[in-house]
């Protein structure tokens, strides 16, 4: 997932709209920006911790030292400049609302194209698990009991072919989900349409089994 750029100047500007709520840790403000976003992206230390140490060279912020941490705060300066600057925090909010439904609507399409792919499987080994027990049942019609062998036989086989089929797309989505998210923080919408959809697989499945 490609992550929201901010254009120049505009995390630092960002930084201190989030230190003129309350003091902060460095792991706070990286929190705060993961969580304005929905969890969808979180900057790295790397990129905080140097524009902070801008911003206290500049007498906008100041650093003091609670145990093992450093609290940044806001100066009388940081905040001056901030209300200079009102005009652009309110553009830079309006980019991360667009940059959060651009992130989201990533998320939704990786989700679906998941549930197309495992309705296709699910389907796909229905049938073929369907038509290998009619074809051991003709193959067994001298021995009934033969054929019962054959027919639960073919049906273990079955029901571990779609095991495996499910614990790969639980897997796939869980890798999608931690890699495409911060936190561990998922988007609600994100849920619910996975919900959903896995729902509509269900019946589906049923709908094949019955043929």
């Amino acid at each position: 997932m490609t992550p929201p750029v901010f254009a120049h100047g505009s995390l630092r500007l960002y930084l201190l709209a989030l230190l003129d709520e309350q003091p902060r840790h460095g792991y706070e403000l990286i929190q705060a920006l993961s969580d304005r976003f929905g969890g969808t992206y979180s900057p790295s230390a790397g990129t905080i911790y140097p524009r902070l140490s801008k911003l206290e060279e500049e007498g906008l912020v100041t650093k003091t030292s609670d145990g093992r941490k450093s609290v940044y705060e806001i100066t009388d300066a940081g905040r001056t400049e901030l209300e200079a600057r009102r005009p652009e925090l309110d553009a830079i909010e309006d980019e991360v609302t667009d940059s959060i439904r651009r992130l989201a609507d990533g998320v939704r399409a990786e989700v679906n194209d998941a549930m197309r792919s495992l309705r296709a499987e699910l389907a796909s080994a229905a049938r073929d698990a369907k038509r290998s027990a009619k074809d051991a049942a003709k193959a067994t019609a001298e021995s009934a009991r033969s054929a019962t062998v054959d027919a639960q036989v073919e049906s273990r086989r079955a029901l571990q072919e779609a095991e495996l089929v499910l614990n790969e797309f639980r897997r796939q989505v869980r890798t999608d989900l931690r890699t495409r998210t911060q936190a561990d923080h998922v988007p609600h919408e994100a849920v619910t349409l996975l919900k959903a959809r896995l729902a509509q697989v269900r019946a589906d499945v049923l709908a094949a089994l019955d043929r």
